[in-house]
């Protein structure tokens, strides 16, 4: 059409790809829909914005390191009926990142857990936050090598930086060397700054021993569990289930 004829090369100029996309659809809507000036241009400015919000959330996923698949949609409430899917949604909405306050996913293996922390880091994307999601392991495995190389300070800003921090499969392998002392540190320099999500099968009972250093383990544990939600998960392990199902209609 005309208008697209003449606007087109200027959108591409001025880089509003989000304007320029619907801007042949936009005009047949206004001649039908007699809009005025002011409305088409609303639309096509909608438009852009709403481009520029996805672009920015894709961004925020990607660098939050997020599965694209494990979101609240995702989730099979009907697996786990002891899954308290008020209280997630409550997190979901996202209070607790506006207080700076820590959540604490426990249970066994299989039920869950991660899932849910990947659709709650989804979610507080969604909402603007940054986010980085990580295995605890590895996070710290990265801390200590920072040691060899003096790069220690810096990795430790990485992941003081990320408005939710989240801390993957904690107490699933022993804290050794100075991981526990570097697990303090990410715990202290976050407290009341940034909120950590952590998920574990170990109760919340059983941390402090693995540790190895009383004094951090109170420390650090305090901070973490200061103003902290928990949510407790029981139940079968996913896993198994789907497996023992594929595995008899198989045989």
């Amino acid at each position: 059409m005309e208008l697209s004829h003449h606007l087109s090369p200027k959108l591409k100029q001025l880089r509003l790809s989000g304007m320029l996309a619907t801007l042949a659809a936009r005009e047949r809507q206004a001649i039908d829909g007699q809009w005025t000036y002011v409305e088409f241009l609303a639309r096509l400015l909608e438009d852009e914005v709403e481009r520029r919000a996805q672009k920015q959330l894709a961004l925020r996923v990607r660098r939050a390191a997020l599965t694209s698949t494990k979101t609240l949609d995702a989730f099979d409430w009907s697996f786990n009926p002891t899954v308290n899917r008020q209280q997630v949604l409550q997190l979901a909405s996202g209070d607790y990142l506006r207080q700076h306050r820590n959540v604490l996913i426990c249970g066994p293996a299989g039920v869950g857990k991660t899932h849910l922390a990947h659709a709650l880091a989804h979610e507080a994307c969604r909402q603007g936050y940054d986010v980085l999601f990580m295995n605890t392991h590895k996070l710290l495995q990265h801390l200590h090598g920072g040691r060899a190389d003096g790069t220690w300070a810096r990795r430790l800003a990485s992941y003081v930086r990320p408005q939710l921090l989240v801390l993957d499969d904690f107490g699933l392998k022993p804290l050794t060397d100075q991981m526990p002392s570097d697990l303090y540190d990410v715990i202290h320099e976050r407290y009341e700054v940034g909120s950590i999500l952590v998920t574990s099968n170990r109760a919340p009972s059983e941390w402090p021993e693995l540790f190895g250093n009383p004094l951090l383990a109170s420390a650090g544990l305090d901070r973490l569990a200061h103003h902290a939600e928990t949510l407790v998960i029981t139940g079968r392990s996913y896993r198994s289930v789907r497996a023992s199902s594929e595995g008899a209609s198989v045989g």
